[in-house]
């Protein structure tokens, strides 16, 4: 069958205008990928000057259990907003954690306030500072070059929760040096149960506590009551539709 003209122009200026949309898309690819190694760069930096003002201290030679002495003082004039310090064994989680009066702010900051796709790790604004409350939650970014909560999906390799020596996570705060064991680790589809911060009552906390200890990968042997108070990780996992969970709970 004989192209017209009319027709051989239309099927040209088809392609071009595909060609054009493919290299448009190509550029705004590049440029994401630009924006993100950017952010993330950033991140890693304000991440090494940040340690400058943690230091590890062994309670003693016999303890392999590590407490950090944190300058609260020095990282504040940097932000305001810094409430503590996160460490988990045999991941790169050991971040400086910030607290603001939302969720949302902290998603697309980074520590010096600057807008940034990789975040920071921050508390719970619903979270008191003094471990009083039941469920205190911490949440980062799952960056796909290790850094911020991207390793928190270690605790799904059997490698990581067959390891006692991974099972005590640590929450530094001006006041004191949280210690708590794990006893939950698990993926689960997006949902905001696990990250409830108000019981309304004993026996709807102790309901709380057995669904998230269900759900492990692991038995981790540890025994839960209403007395106890946990600490929740919280991270997406894969395309951000699950997330990757860590419980543990107070033993100090």
């Amino acid at each position: 069958m004989k192209i017209t003209r009319r027709q051989y122009r239309i099927k040209k200026r088809i392609i071009s205008v595909f060609m054009i949309l493919c290299i448009i898309g190509i550029i705004y690819s590049l440029y994401n990928i630009y924006i993100w190694k950017k952010n993330v760069d950033k991140n890693n930096e304000i991440k090494q000057i940040t340690k400058k003002h943690v230091k590890e201290e062994k309670k003693s030679e016999k303890d392999e259990v590590k407490e950090y002495k944190i300058d609260f003082d020095a990282l504040k004039k940097s932000n305001s907003d810094t409430v503590g310090y996160i460490k988990v064994n045999n991941t790169n989680i050991d971040y400086v954690v910030v607290q603001t009066k939302d969720n949302s702010y902290y998603l697309n900051h980074n520590f010096n306030k600057e807008k940034n796709r990789a975040g920071w790790i921050f508390l719970d604004y619903r979270n008191k500072l003094d471990g009083s409350d039941k469920n205190t939650i911490i949440y980062g970014h799952n960056m796909k070059d290790g850094s911020m909560f991207e390793t928190l999906s270690n605790v799904l390799q059997k490698w990581w929760y067959e390891d006692s020596n991974n099972y005590i996570v640590t929450f530094t705060t001006e006041e004191k040096t949280f210690m708590y064991q794990v006893f939950s680790t698990y993926d689960i589809k997006n949902e905001d149960y696990y990250i409830k911060t108000k019981f309304n009552s004993d026996n709807d906390y102790e309901k709380f506590l057995k669904t998230i200890k269900s759900r492990s990968n692991h038995d981790y042997g540890i025994e839960l009551t209403k007395n106890d108070t946990i600490l929740t990780l919280s991270s997406c996992l894969g395309a951000g539709e699950k997330r990757v969970v860590l419980h543990a709970k107070k033993v100090n």
